[in-house]
């Protein structure tokens, strides 16, 4: 089978990587990848911005099946305008990637259908930014509405600083028109947990749960990022809380959306914060996460084409997976200043090394190749991933390959999974 990825970061790597080991697929192309998915996948020049010219891709590769990585190409409709030719392609359509989209579509969904979640206020304008902080205690979340590539979230201590970011995000000043409606919400305490299932639109099987890292800065410092790391082990979720959570929250939102007439097919990631009051949703991601998708892949033992099948075909079963019980982590290593103001074009050393390193692998995510060398070109450059028998060991492993990798600027946290192994 011939295998079309769209995306260009390291969830795609991933995916490709994944994808590639099994024995029904033949090829594997990547639209437009990256300087590492190049290694492993025909990269194909693409504008993930322009539904057509994905289109153009799939009329002149003829994939027999396509997988949407990022958020915007499902915004744009690329599922629909696929669904429309008979193309086989795995993610949710436009109207079921509104879950993702938009924040203020999601949190009134919850409402209706009782996904336990927090309280919140939609704001269209400052008036009622200000209006609904007095509702509110503080420390306080303000969220732009729309897609922000994981930027749009602002934990303020106080009222004036959640007054400013309210005001920085409606005038389009801090993520352009992902702003333009703003979502005030209570700051919830405890764990953060990524929860992903499989749909078919009625069934549901869960992925290995995952825990991201949003913050920039060591200890959970500085503005919000993509993910600046992740991991995946057995016993981050139990038997009994991956029941209520498939009970409580992943069957609720596909059979309401189903109710809705957005039929929901794809990956459903469920953003979870675990309080005393139990689990809470923080956000839907409507496809894999990233830096997620790299340590949950490295513990797939199971086909994912299959699955991905199953997804498309409405056949998902509890059976589609198969984990190890073995532990990885995935730190990523981004730009100085991300992510703010970023300078690409820097040299990469040491990635053949750190891939040598047993259980590890280097998943590229900003990078680009130019005379046989890597060089940064994004804010995320790489995920270094590594698997092990132990958490601890698989920490061990990937800050062990870290160190390998140089270039200049380079920025890594160096508590990725701390917590989890002090506890």
């Amino acid at each position: 089978m011939k295998v079309l990825v769209i995306g260009s970061g390291g969830r795609e790597h991933a995916l490709v990587w994944k994808l590639r080991q099994s024995p029904r697929v033949s090829r594997v192309y990547c639209a437009p990848g990256n300087g590492g998915i190049s290694r492993e996948a025909e990269c194909v020049p693409a504008d993930q911005k322009s539904v057509e010219s994905i289109v153009a891709i799939a009329q002149q590769l003829q994939p027999d099946v396509t997988i949407v990585g990022p958020e915007l190409p499902l915004q744009l409709g690329v599922v629909d305008e696929f669904t429309r030719r008979g193309w086989p392609i795995f993610g949710p359509t436009k109207a079921a990637v509104q879950l993702e989209s938009s924040k203020s579509f999601a949190k009134l969904f919850m409402q209706r259908h009782r996904i336990p979640t927090a309280h919140y206020a939609i704001c269209n304008s400052m008036g009622e930014v200000k209006q609904a902080l007095s509702r509110f205690g503080t420390p306080v979340v303000v969220k732009a509405d729309g897609l922000a590539a994981g930027k749009g979230v602002v934990l303020c201590k106080n009222k004036d600083e959640a007054a400013a970011a309210a005001g920085e995000m409606l005038s389009g000043k801090m993520v352009g028109e992902a702003g333009t409606r703003v979502v005030i919400e209570e700051c919830l305490k405890g764990d953060e947990l990524s929860f992903l299932v499989l749909s078919d639109g009625e069934r549901v099987a869960p992925l290995a749960a995952a825990q991201d890292h949003k913050r920039v800065g060591d200890g959970d410092t500085g503005p919000n990022t993509g993910g600046m790391g992740a991991y995946s082990f057995p016993g981050l979720l139990d038997e009994q809380m991956t029941h209520w959570l498939l009970q409580h929250v992943a069957r609720p939102v596909i059979e309401g959306m189903k109710a809705e007439g957005m039929e929901y097919k794809g990956i459903l990631y469920c953003g979870l914060m675990m309080t005393a009051r139990g689990p809470m949703v923080l956000e839907f991601n409507c496809r894999f996460g990233d830096p997620e998708t790299q340590p949950i892949l490295m513990r797939l033992e199971s086909d994912l084409l299959e699955a991905i099948e199953a997804s498309i075909e409405g056949r998902v079963s509890d059976g589609d997976f198969r984990w190890s019980q073995d532990a990885s982590v995935c730190v990523v290593m981004s730009s100085g200043g991300y992510p703010g103001t970023i300078e690409v074009g820097k040299k990469i050393t040491g990635t053949e090394e750190a891939d040598k390193i047993e259980g590890v692998r280097v998943f590229h995510a900003g990078t680009s190749t130019r005379d046989g060398a890597y060089y940064t070109a994004g804010g995320r450059v790489l995920g270094v991933t590594a698997r092990a028998e132990t958490l601890d060991a698989a920490v061990s492993r990937a800050y062990e390959a870290v160190g390998k990798i140089q270039f200049d600027g380079a920025h890594y946290r160096k508590d990725i999974a701390a917590r989890a192994l002090t506890k």
